[in-house]
């Protein structure tokens, strides 16, 4: 999956907890929501000084697409969403979801779902 193909499918499934993401949908779409924000970012200050609005409405915009690509990837390593909370642990909690999200994904079937990659 490249960029564009993951921008797509984020938004497209931007309420879709159910299923499997590959590695490269999820850091592909990690990507474009860094580069979105950072552009934001920079037209607001540009435009409005101090004023975060259109960075705000960036991440505001992207933030279910996220969660469910972030579920949708988890689903791919044979873990439930609900290890999303995880990250309520301080430092170790994310860098295991950090280790999770960076896991190969289950090959062939799984509970989630088909291989995103067959």
């Amino acid at each position: 999956m490249n960029l564009a193909e993951a921008i797509k499918s984020g938004f497209n499934n931007y309420v879709t907890f159910s299923g499997r993401a590959s590695r490269s949908a999820y850091w592909f779409w990690v990507l474009f929501v860094f580069i979105a924000a950072v552009v934001a970012s920079v037209i607001d200050k540009a435009l409005f000084g101090g004023f975060d609005l259109l960075y705000v409405a960036v991440l505001l915009a992207t933030f279910l697409p996220g969660l469910s690509v972030l579920v949708r990837r988890l689903h791919d390593t044979n873990r439930s969403g609900w290890w999303y909370w995880i990250l309520l642990i301080p430092v170790a909690g994310w860098i295991a979801l950090i280790v999770f999200l960076c896991l190969k994904g289950t090959p062939g079937d799984n509970r989630f779902g088909p291989d995103p990659l067959a």
